[in-house]
């Protein structure tokens, strides 16, 4: 995954805050995937869809564990 990628939705997802988390999620992952979708180099575009499609369900089970492991 991308730097900017990352920047990008740590800078919106506080803008979402009257959204569910689930919405903003939805959300940066749109425009993580618009942002995937400017990679020429098809195995870095691959890996940046790759981790744009991980469902929320995913995300939070990754972050939580993440969060149990601290």
């Amino acid at each position: 995954m991308r730097t900017v990628s990352l920047l990008g939705m740590a800078i919106m997802l506080p803008l979402f805050a009257a959204c569910s988390s689930q919405q903003a999620y939805g959300t940066g992952q749109a425009w993580q995937r618009n942002e995937c979708n400017k990679i020429n180099d098809n195995q870095e575009r691959s890996r940046c869809m790759a981790s744009a499609n991980t469902s929320y369900d995913d995300y939070k089970r990754q972050s939580d564990a993440a969060k149990g492991a601290k």
